[in-house]
């Protein structure tokens, strides 16, 4: 077990420290110098006993059993996003040495449909890199392109933190939604390299990756601050691709008839490459070279 990631202890700890005694109906007495519950008060709350809670909390037991764990989702208020996610940290996995994951490809005619979208369109991977997007989605954001990646974007850029009015919330919620995406996978060498960057550059990230909120991301009203055309409020929708483990395809489009809908509409035409006549340019070739025909070479 030396040298193994302790997810499950790490997760119950986390979220231990994170309920008050007032939530969980435990009375306070006195000074308490840990935040959250205590040990000795989970496990009472719980059921079992507090040298078992320290087991598993030490990562000395790591398999304990579906009504242990879900007695300490009851304490622990979790939600059912958070309970799944306990349960499967909990469940009995055979070990198995870790490769780097192989590139995520977008399934083609998926890759084709979001080329041909009228709306802001993009296919993200299960570590949130943009795998590819249109031309409105670039337009809305230009970090909205393949080859970046949703959380280094969020929380090291100004410009798209700029796009969104209290931008700390929908990094917590980001951060959550990874949480979920990567599941029992955090020693996986991709989630590694993106945790430890965002840990050493962004003290909210490390703040908020250490609390291991998980949530499931869905479809939700965003609002938007562009600096072209001011203030979007776009549905969201979130819907995964077939045959491809982990894709999301990520869809903005606005409620009909409304302001957003009209500026939307503008900003997608900005994006619009610029029109040239089918044919125009063999038509102009073709009628000099008649031109060149019935004139002869010039000596």
């Amino acid at each position: 077990m030396t040298g193994e990631p302790n997810l499950l202890g790490d997760y119950v700890r986390a979220r231990r420290e994170l309920v008050t005694p007032e939530q969980a109906g435990v009375p306070v007495v006195g000074v308490r110098r840990v935040p959250g519950l205590r040990r000795e008060e989970v496990a009472m709350l719980a059921g079992i006993s507090v040298d078992y809670y320290l087991r598993l909390e030490q990562g000395r037991d790591r398999n304990p059993s579906v009504q242990v764990l879900e007695s300490l989702a009851r304490v622990l208020l979790l939600d059912d996003d958070a309970t799944e996610h306990l349960l499967a940290l909990g469940a009995d996995r055979p070990r198995r040495r870790r490769r780097r994951p192989a590139k995520e490809t977008v399934p083609q005619g998926v890759a084709q449909l979001v080329a041909t979208l009228p709306l802001p369109a993009l296919v993200e991977g299960r570590y949130f890199d943009v795998l590819t997007a249109n031309r409105p989605a670039a337009a809305l954001s230009p970090r909205f392109t393949a080859g970046t990646n949703r959380l280094r974007s969020l929380f090291l850029d100004p410009a798209e933190q700029a796009l969104y009015p209290g931008w700390e919330q929908a990094a917590a919620g980001m951060v959550a939604g990874f949480r979920r995406s990567i599941g029992a996978d955090t020693d996986d060498p991709r989630c590694i390299e993106l945790v430890g960057e965002l840990s050493l550059a962004s003290p909210l990230f490390s703040r908020l990756w250490a609390r291991h909120d998980v949530v499931a991301c869905e479809g939700s009203p965003k609002r938007i601050d562009h600096p072209q055309v001011g203030e979007l409020w776009l549905n969201r929708e979130r819907l995964s691709v077939d045959g491809a483990a982990g894709q999301t395809l990520v869809v903005y489009h606005p409620t009909p008839g409304t302001d957003s809908a009209d500026r939307l509409t503008l900003l997608a035409f900005s994006a619009r490459p610029p029109f040239r006549p089918s044919g125009a340019h063999h038509r102009t070739r073709a009628l000099k070279d008649d031109s060149a025909t019935r004139t002869g070479p010039r000596l």
